[in-house]
């Protein structure tokens, strides 16, 4: 199991609503997505990984939860097929125009609110902490 950065609680406390009931799953998915889109990011961390400046965690518990919220309204239950196509038929298969061209195998579809925290926390590629 990978590092999560933030609890159902704190996931709760973003929102304002109860943590779905699968929000362990979701909190480790969305910690995987903000790992990935901070590949080159140096902070401090113990002996397990997670981050030890106050401000590093807090930032990426935040993202976290954004993440979360974001891919709950997108209807992403985590595994980042939702929402690629404009419309999907079974037969005689046809799945229309995908929506989000931008993006290739492997890349993150990052909140726009996990962003905003990373960014402000100074966590972006190649910011040393």
């Amino acid at each position: 199991m990978g590092r999560v950065y933030a609890t159902p609680e704190q996931l709760t406390a973003w929102t304002g609503q109860p943590a779905p009931a699968d929000a362990e799953r979701l909190l480790l998915r969305a910690s995987e997505d903000i790992d990935d889109a901070l590949r080159t990011a140096v902070y401090r961390t113990d002996a397990l990984g997670m981050p030890t400046e106050p401000a590093v965690v807090t930032a990426l518990a935040d993202a976290v939860c954004a993440q979360v919220e974001y891919q709950v309204a997108t209807g992403d239950d985590g595994t980042g097929a939702a929402g690629k196509w404009g419309s999907v038929s079974i037969g005689p298969v046809s799945l229309g125009d995908p929506r989000d061209v931008s993006q290739t195998a492997g890349d993150v579809d990052l909140a726009p609110r996990a962003h905003r925290a990373l960014t402000r926390a100074g966590l972006l590629p190649g910011v040393i902490w």
